[in-house]
């Protein structure tokens, strides 16, 4: 994923079911975001160039996170997701990340059940908080 990819994405991420969008994902937060995790985002496209799917990923140097993993309706269920999420453990398995964690908002229950499908375990002694910064 590149920014020049941004315009198609974020309105995948619009029209996406469960999928928050924040000030945090303006055009020039995304720039910063992959700037930072350079390789680590995937889009992917038909031979024609349509996109139908995209994610966010990203590390701290300690654990890696998705954000916004995305695909079009008309293509899931064919594999799209598992090849985004390979691209992503390739690069953070590079960058020697051991650990990947991804947030989901409480209610969305296709979500929950990729995940789960995908081998990814819940955390139930965790609670998430956040705090706006600026």
């Amino acid at each position: 994923m590149t920014i020049h990819d941004y315009p198609v994405v974020l309105s995948l991420w619009q029209r996406t079911e469960g999928l928050g969008l924040s000030r945090s994902d303006t055009k020039d937060s995304i720039a910063i975001f992959l700037k930072r995790n350079p390789g680590a985002s995937a889009v992917a496209t038909l031979h024609s160039g349509e996109l139908v799917g995209a994610v966010l990923c990203g590390h701290d140097g300690r654990r890696g996170y998705l954000h916004h993993l995305a695909v079009e309706p008309k293509f899931r269920r064919q594999g799209v997701a598992k090849l985004l999420l390979r691209w992503c453990f390739g690069h953070l398995a590079a960058e020697r990340i051991d650990k990947c964690n991804v947030f989901l908002f409480s209610g969305n229950d296709a979500a929950v059940a990729f995940w789960k499908h995908e081998g990814w375990t819940a955390r139930g002694d965790l609670h998430v908080f956040q705090k706006m910064v600026r």
